[in-house]
């Protein structure tokens, strides 16, 4: 597949050896970032055959000079180099330039990379080897953030997961619990769930693709070693998703992938979040709430919420309880690590099992 505008250019001598692992890099108005990006595929210490895989979505800055610069000094060290793009007025998107740096490449595996951020040395090798001991997991790593107190809640939760909690946290306003950044996939894997979703600016691909890969059986894992150096900055992608999108998606996969195991469930926070949870669910799921739980005694003493927006006669009435009056499971709509633990020690007093008992959708 080749994109219009130009078409991908390859290192010569390419068919000759199978490619293990391909690195793949959307590029879109990235200048400031690449030499340090570039220079990091450069430094690995992967001992197996890599290529670098470039799509230039329609950068207007000097990112394709950068490139070419590059290029040259890859190829001389055993890595080969694919360059695709296009030069229309307008980029197409993260998803679009993923889906078309993936179609141009050749590797067996597939190591995402942002053009702003930076990989350590041991990264493809240390990846590699869990994506193949897990074939049909996403791979991740634990991550350095650049400027290093941007997102520092973020930063822990990304590093601090357990691996259970890979799996139990899929559904936090934090988005993926192996996040984009750092995945690492075999080819194989990546066609069974992919493409990219190809919306563009203002649609989360990678929280779309993630929900379809546990749809479909899929893993995640996450190498223990910082890998990766993460950027914080205003101009990233990430920012054009807006907050009311990312929560529909949050909350239809919450009711397609855990609300049907459970009967009923308690939404832990009679608070704004927890309001918002309810009357966002559908009728079927607002029927198993059986009460919101908080430790507001305001909250609590007025004794029940009314859903004034209803179109049922008569208006349902959820009652609010005590935490500790309350039946689990629960829906968590209280943010982690933001009440100095109070409410941290409150959930562990209940001697609950997080999956089972509880999710957390803060």
């Amino acid at each position: 597949m080749q994109a219009s505008g130009y078409p991908a250019a390859a290192a010569h001598g390419q068919a000759s050896t199978p490619v293990q692992v391909s690195v793949i890099l959307p590029v879109h108005d990235a200048e400031l970032w690449l030499d340090e990006c570039l220079g990091s595929v450069l430094q690995q210490d992967f001992e197996g055959s890599m290529e670098l895989s470039i799509f230039n979505d329609a950068s207007k800055d000097k990112s394709m000079t950068i490139i070419e610069k590059w290029k040259e000094k890859l190829e001389v060290s055993g890595i080969l180099v694919v360059i695709g793009g296009h030069d229309s007025p307008s980029p197409r998107g993260v998803g679009y330039s993923k889906n078309q740096a993936i179609a141009q490449s050749s590797g067996s595996y597939l190591c995402f990379l942002d053009s702003d951020d930076v990989m350590m040395p041991q990264r493809v090798r240390l990846q590699h080897a869990a994506a193949v001991r897990h074939p049909t997991s996403i791979i991740g790593c634990q991550v350095r953030r650049e400027p290093p107190n941007s997102t520092e809640r973020y930063t822990r939760w990304i590093n601090q997961l357990a691996p259970d909690q890979l799996l139990t946290q899929v559904f936090t306003s934090n988005g993926p619990t192996v996040i984009m950044p750092t995945w690492f996939c075999s080819r194989a894997w990546f066609s069974h769930v992919g493409p990219f979703d190809e919306g563009g600016r203002g649609v989360p691909e990678d929280l779309l693709f993630f929900h379809e890969h546990l749809r479909k059986g899929g893993g995640l894992v996450r190498v223990d070693q910082i890998l990766l150096l993460y950027r914080y900055h205003p101009g990233a992608a990430t920012h054009s998703v807006l907050e009311t999108t990312i929560w529909t998606h949050r909350v239809r996969f919450l009711e397609e992938w855990a609300l049907p195991h459970w009967a009923t469930f308690t939404i832990w926070n009679a608070g704004r979040q927890g309001r918002r949870l309810y009357r966002s669910l559908t009728a079927g799921s607002r029927c198993k709430v059986v009460a919101f739980c908080d430790v507001d005694e305001n909250k609590i003493k007025k004794g029940f919420y009314c859903y004034e927006d209803s179109q049922e006669r008569p208006k349902p009435r959820v009652p609010v309880l005590h935490f500790r009056a309350a039946q689990p499971p629960f829906v968590i709509c209280v943010k982690l690590d933001l009440t100095g633990g109070a409410f941290e020690d409150n959930l562990r007093s209940l001697n609950l099992q997080e999956g089972r008992d509880f999710l957390h959708f803060s």
